[in-house]
């Protein structure tokens, strides 16, 4: 069962609360996604760091639930 946008961008807020989460469907299938994640948390991390903190949030779902997922991540005033 495909994940909804929604519920990825809660639990991102959850693990990561100042977390500014945008994201698209990108076939419109519920399964192959695009975030763009904004968060002070990612300050002095490298980018593999930044994206395993967003992958964490989504625990385990990556390749499951979550089939596909293009990960883009930021510091504010970074984009």
């Amino acid at each position: 069962m495909p994940m909804h946008e929604g519920d990825i961008i809660d639990m991102i807020k959850q693990a990561i609360p100042d977390a500014d989460v945008r994201i698209e469907d990108l076939r419109g299938d519920g399964d192959h996604y695009a975030a763009y994640v904004t968060s002070a948390s990612f300050e002095g991390k490298s980018r593999v760091q930044q994206h395993q903190m967003v992958y964490a949030a989504l625990q385990g779902k990556m390749g499951g639930e979550l089939h596909a997922l293009a990960l883009q991540t930021f510091v504010p005033d970074q984009k």
